[in-house]
């Protein structure tokens, strides 16, 4: 072969163009896995932007179409990284010579996600280790992923959980529990607290780190239709559930066009509550008193018995529109942005009243896994005043005779007993038992309170309430 000829091989050999490229071509440029980049992604969008996990995954995995494996993978590694959090960090705290809030935070939530591989689902240390490292070169830089190599090869040879856990040696049962089920101590406590029953809370807790089934609400379809064209199955408590195997909600005819909506089976009975409350005198004007963003409020208005007015108030703009948005159908529902701790209607005005009211959102862990860490035992205190503040309202809100619903998706004692108790002491407040108006569930009664939990009814650990004022 002559000097021009030799050339134009190794031309060839190196144009991109003719698919001859050299192997230490492609090495510098690695093909980063989709799933795992992914689930970074999710994390770095958590930790650095305060981003919700359930709204973001979803859009990235339809803005990169990965293939249904990778991107039921990507939602197990970005879900299990938050939900272990506070364990991963215990483990990785043992290997890092300097404290975790000095790393970088990209490099902090690599090592997370590599750890969990390891750790939890027992991904072949190469394949952990080595996908990790890669994703860190790209990411953060060459000089990183030494650090990131070198660490989670101990995190490899120190074994699965198990040993982990033994390994950092929990002083006491509830530090035991912090480790195996990821929840923060108080956390633990307050699940112990508001079971009342020892024996439950590993099993509540655990359950918190399961992923959830699909719940759908059949609003302006028949159940058994809905059922039919899902794939699902009736829901076992709620008389318009339904509950999916699996699947894409968003693609069915029935939801797409509004007859039918995402909505937790919990969620549904607490609606359900208000309307199944005795009451005495007319039944007419119904409050949705912090309705966004609309779900309980879409169910009141396809249940709510001929001639029953619905007003559904926020004190959001954005969160009123989306009540606009989930009330397709009923277009006589009075949507309005209203304070409810100063509302703008007269005192008296609803024959009964449902208080949806802010709360820190633990009995939805399963589906928020990263507010068991973003959330701290700080944050009850001012919501139990906010919570006190509306339930009063809400209770001038309602004439003589009518009901008030008071619903967290909190079982935390400081958000639910505590806070109703607090007026239930009232001379013109009388409780009304939960557990009566709902026969079919059991497990639910909380004293004459309600209480559903993931463990016990699969839903989200819903607290009800019902009171009515008397004068």
């Amino acid at each position: 072969m002559t000097g021009p000829e030799r050339r134009a091989a190794a031309k060839r050999r190196n144009d991109p163009g003719t698919g001859n490229q050299r192997p230490q071509s492609r090495r510098h440029r690695p093909v980063l896995d989709g799933a795992r980049l992914t689930a970074y992604d999710v994390l770095d969008g958590v930790s650095s932007r305060a981003a919700y996990a359930n709204l973001l995954l979803p859009q990235l995995l339809r803005e990169r179409r990965l293939e249904p494996r990778d991107a039921a993978f990507a939602t197990q590694l970005a879900y299990g990284t938050l939900r272990a959090t506070g364990t991963l960090d215990a483990v990785l705290g043992t290997l890092v010579s300097r404290p975790l809030a000095e790393l970088d935070p990209r490099v902090l939530d690599l090592l997370r996600l590599g750890t969990h591989q390891l750790m939890d689902l027992r991904v072949p240390a190469h394949a952990a280790v080595d996908t990790t490292v890669a994703l860190t070169r790209a990411i953060v830089g060459t000089g990183a992923s030494g650090l990131v190599n070198a660490v989670l090869r101990k995190v490899a040879a120190g074994g699965d959980r198990a040993a982990w856990v033994a390994a950092l040696a929990p002083a006491d049962e509830d530090e035991r529990l912090t480790l195996t089920t990821d929840h923060p101590r108080w956390v633990v406590e307050a699940w112990r607290d508001a079971l009342g029953a020892e024996d439950e809370v590993e099993a509540a807790l655990l359950a918190d780190d399961t992923a959830p089934e699909v719940h759908l609400v059949a609003r302006h379809v028949d159940r058994d239709e809905l059922a039919a064209e899902s794939g699902g199955t009736p829901g076992p408590w709620s008389p318009y559930a339904v509950r999916l195997p699996g699947g894409d909600p968003g693609k069915l005819a029935a939801v797409r066009s509004g007859a039918a909506a995402v909505q937790d089976e919990g969620s549904q009975l607490a609606a359900l509550a208000l309307t199944r409350a005795p009451l005495e005198g007319t039944d007419e004007r119904w409050l949705d008193m912090c309705a966004g963003p609309g779900g309980k409020a879409g169910l009141l208005a396809a249940v709510r018995p001929a001639g029953v007015h619905l007003t559904a108030a926020d004190r959001s703009e954005h969160r009123a529109e989306l009540v606009r948005g989930a009330l397709t159908g009923a277009d006589d529902v009075d949507v309005r942005v209203a304070d409810g701790t100063a509302p703008d209607w007269p005192a008296g005005s609803f024959d009964r009243v449902l208080l949806d009211a802010p709360c820190t959102g633990l009995g939805a862990l399963r589906r928020r896994p990263e507010v068991r860490w973003r959330r701290t035992a700080e944050d009850v205190a001012p919501l139990a005043e906010l919570q006190r503040q509306l339930l009063d309202s809400a209770l001038a809100s309602v004439r003589p005779g009518g009901v008030v619903a008071y619903v967290t998706c909190s079982p935390h004692t400081a958000e639910t007993v505590d806070v109703v108790d607090a007026v239930a002491g009232r001379d013109d407040v009388e409780v009304l038992p939960v557990a009566p108006l709902f026969p079919e569930v059991p497990g639910v009664q909380r004293g004459d309170y309600g209480q559903l939990w993931p463990h016990r009814h699969g839903t989200d650990a819903m607290f009800l309430a019902l009171l009515r004022r008397t004068r």
